[in-house]
């Protein structure tokens, strides 16, 4: 500094570094300037320069950074929250929060629009809120209108591309709420529902994507139908007629099998298209006017319609792919009426708009805290029009549709039986009520009751007795002790016996029912062993099995077992040449021994079986033969006690003692036939299938995964260090990955082939054999296995579907009785 003063190199009108001549100074002679230029009218250019980054500290900027982080998330807070309850109105905490937006979105204009833009698709609950919003924002700034138009299109083009259903409805109704309030035009609108009604004239796509556009239209206009009858009646009319055409010609094929009963008494079971247009229809005779949605931007209506309107920009349909998935249809559940509701407000009728804007909003509820049953009850039972409806009538129902929703529950089935349990704390004056109503409404209910959704009930119900100690009023169900043990009721109490015993003990349950319950109540879960000291010791193997015994429990080794086993002879044995695949005996003693030794719990019997699996490799191999005999053995053993029968095979396939095809063979075995209708059998069949699907899944991960590090980039940046350090799979090795999982593959389709031929034949022989006799075919025996026939397809659609060319040509052939047909032509019909 010395040497540019003394060099005179700096201009005397340098500022801030030299001294007497701070910025403040300079600050203070440029405003002198002005001033001075303004008296005398003299033009003056400014130019500004801003040299703070030059000059800020690390420090300084990252406090900018963090002030601006701040404000980001203090405009997500407050537009997040809009609509909650405050001490002030709905209508004032809008429009203070349009200002703030207004003032902010020259600087955060990006945020603000993806914040907004995903609270129209996250929380539908409160479209009109967010709709007012952006109409209240369009009013202020055209162009940010324009850009949140557009940034929405591009986000229904998304969902669609990547078949994300719920979000695309969601933006279309969104959509639809901007014509209210003035952001969209109505003929834009229009437009793109017409787009979306085109689907129902493509003949190459299947049924279940038109359904899929079609319902999305009809499900917005709740919203904007009134805003369409008052300014375009006749367009309206033309696009309600396109809707009627198609509804009446499509196919119904696979409504059977979403059905929870197969009566329509009391209540008619609606597929939910029909029931949706049904109630279109109603709104549309009531004059599209509905008492459910808040409308706040009918207070800013002297705003918002000064504002201009945007064009939703042209939108063309993915074409339908065969690796699309679309939503599966359902049946609209019904169980009470208002009838059942005689004390306080009416519930809404079955083809009021009402009931359908309801129930969506429980199930949105559920669907959004589902996994904090505490939150979600409170959520369900603060629900905003709670003093106009019977809330607790109408969540119980809600929460059962979910239970027994087909194919298959949307969340685990323990999610809904601990969120009613939660409700009635919450509500204990009259949930629990309501609760035991909608019970003793379904066991009326039960001869046409669903299999699957009859399981569900049991496992329900079972589940949360064990919560109130099993008290019912059970007096009130003694006439099903009268009934043959296959009738659904009389089945409904012995299967909630049994699961109740799980979650409890045998005495316990023996003193809570009636003495004529006694016919229910389980044997007590103890195991029968055939050599014990108690029975003749010339049964073949008695001496072996007591050697054995008393080494297993000297500690002996797999080899001594072996050897106890080795002498004992071959009943398969005809001559000395011959050399049979196993020996039943040895299976036999070996089998009983250790599962009577094992019999102390669960992880005894683990124990065992885990200690002597190479006795189980020896003597029991690859064989089915030898297989069948291990479960048959379990089952002599374990008869009594049916979840240790259920843990144990588990066991088995785990282990690989059993494949998976031989437990499918063991179930529809002529042995198995008294125990065929009981619903531990199809927990052995449902968990055996699951095991093979898992196992064909983590395959195909494995090759996909192998196939995407072969092909990778080495020079990508974006992998981690872990998948650096992981050697890149040789073609060779991902041959051999991709051999074992086409013989996983055709392991899961003789699977499935297995239990659909055992199917059709136990049910033709059936049929054939009532024709014979000239009976009546249509018995519980025979409705139990038609069930369970269409249970395996609901539960497994996903597998069974990808095998479902070849089971159409080997097995449900045109030639195949029609009763037994109709349960795969039902299954087809859900993806066509």
């Amino acid at each position: 500094m010395d040497h540019l003063e003394s060099h005179d190199i700096l201009s005397g009108k340098q500022h801030g570094v030299t001294s007497k001549c701070s910025t403040a100074i300079n600050l203070l002679e440029y405003l002198e300037a002005l001033t001075k230029a303004g008296d005398l009218q003299i033009p003056v250019d400014v130019n500004y320069l801003d040299c703070r980054r030059a000059l800020d500290s690390g420090r300084e900027r990252k406090r900018r950074r963090n002030d601006a982080v701040e404000i980001e998330d203090r405009l997500e807070s407050l537009i997040i929250r809009v609509g909650e309850k405050s001490t002030s109105s709905l209508e004032s905490n809008l429009e203070g929060l349009a200002s703030v937006l207004e003032a902010d979105i020259n600087n955060y204009k990006t945020k603000i629009l993806k914040i907004l833009s995903d609270c129209a698709v996250k929380m539908p609950e409160k479209t009109t809120i967010y709709t007012t919003l952006v109409g209240l924002l369009n009013a202020k700034n055209y162009n940010f209108g324009g850009e949140f138009v557009d940034l929405m299109a591009r986000k229904l083009k998304e969902a669609l591309k990547a078949c994300f259903w719920k979000t695309a409805r969601y933006v279309l109704r969104f959509f639809a709420d901007l014509v209210n309030c003035h952001v969209i035009s109505t003929n834009s609108l229009l437009q793109l529902l017409h787009t979306f009604l085109d689907t129902a004239r493509d003949d190459n796509s299947p049924q279940v994507r038109s359904d899929t556009y079609i319902y999305a239209v009809l499900s917005c206009l709740p919203w904007v139908g009134r805003e369409l009858y008052e300014k375009k009646e006749q367009d309206l009319e033309r696009l309600l007629k396109h809707i009627e055409i198609y509804v009446r010609k499509r196919g119904r094929k696979h409504v059977p099998g979403l059905r929870v009963w197969r009566s329509d008494r009391p209540h008619p079971q609606e597929e939910y298209l029909d029931c949706l247009w049904s109630q279109i229809g109603k709104l549309r005779s009531d004059m599209w006017q509905e008492k459910h949605i808040a409308r706040p931007y009918v207070a800013f209506d002297s705003i918002l319609c000064e504002a201009l309107q945007h064009n939703i920009p042209p939108l063309t349909l993915p074409p339908h792919h065969q690796d699309n998935t679309y939503p599966f249809p359902w049946v609209v559940f019904r169980l009470f009426d208002y009838t059942d509701c005689p004390e306080g407000p009416v519930l809404p009728g079955a083809h009021s708009i009402e009931r359908y804007l309801i129930e969506e909003h429980l199930h949105n509820i559920i669907k959004e805290y589902h996994l904090e049953r505490k939150q979600c009850a409170a959520c369900l039972l603060d629900f905003p029009l709670k003093l106009k409806i019977p809330l607790e009538y109408m969540i119980v129902e809600v929460v059962l549709a979910e239970l027994f929703h087909l194919p298959g529950p949307r969340y685990i089935e323990i999610c809904y039986g601990s969120l009613l349990i939660e409700l009635c704390k919450l509500q204990p004056a009259t949930m629990p009520q309501v609760l035991a109503q909608a019970v003793e409404l379904l066991y009326d209910r039960i001869d046409t009751m669903n299999v699957c959704c009859f399981d569900r009930f049991v496992n329900w119900f079972g589940y949360h007795l064990s919560n109130f100690q099993f008290k019912w009023s059970w007096d009130d169900w003694l006439e099903a002790s009268q009934l043959d043990s296959t009738h659904p009721r009389a089945k409904f109490v012995i299967e909630v016996l049994q699961r109740a015993m799980r979650l409890s003990y045998r005495q316990r349950i023996a003193e809570v029912v009636p003495e004529q319950f006694d016919c229910f109540v389980p044997n007590k879960p103890e195991p029968i062993y055939k050599f014990s000291a108690d029975t003749s010791g010339d049964m073949p193997g008695y001496d072996t099995a007591q050697h054995l015994e008393q080494i297993i429990r000297a500690k002996a080794t797999y080899s001594d077992v072996i050897e106890a086993l080795g002498e004992m002879p071959n009943p398969l044995r005809e001559n000395d040449e011959s050399d049979p695949p196993y020996n039943p005996l040895q299976i036999q003693v070996f089998v009983q021994t250790l599962l009577h030794l094992g019999s102390k719990s669960f992880s005894h019997g683990f124990a065992g079986i885990s200690k002597f699996l190479k006795v189980f490799e020896a003597i029991v191999g690859s064989s089915e033969e030898a297989q069948i005999l291990v479960l048959k053995e379990m089952h002599d053993v374990w008869h009594h006690h049916q979840q240790m029968m259920v843990i144990l095979t588990e066991k088995f396939l785990r282990t690989q003692i059993v494949r998976c095809a031989s437990v499918a063979t063991w179930v529809f075995s002529k042995e198995m036939m008294p125990e065929f209708t009981k619903n531990y059998i199809w927990e052995i069949i449902h968990a055996t299938i699951r095991k093979m699907n898992k196992h064909v899944a983590k395959l195909q991960r494995e090759v996909n995964d192998a196939r995407e590090r072969r092909t990778g980039n080495d020079s990508d940046e974006s992998s981690s260090d872990e998948e650096e350090q992981r050697p890149r799979p040789s073609e060779e090795e991902i041959e051999r990955m991709e051999e074992k999982l086409e013989t996983a593959q055709a392991d899961q389709k003789n699977l499935f082939l297995i239990i659909f031929q055992r199917f059709i034949m136990i049910l033709s022989e059936h049929l054939v054999r009532c024709d014979t006799d000239g009976r009546d075919f249509n018995t519980h025996w025979y409705r139990w296995t038609v069930g369970r026939l269409n249970q395996i397809f609901m539960m497994h659609n996903t597998q069974v579907e990808r095998y479902s060319q070849t089971l159409s040509t080997l097995l449900f052939t045109q030639d195949l009785d029609p009763h037994i047909l109709d349960a795969f032509n039902q299954f087809i019909a859900l993806r066509s």
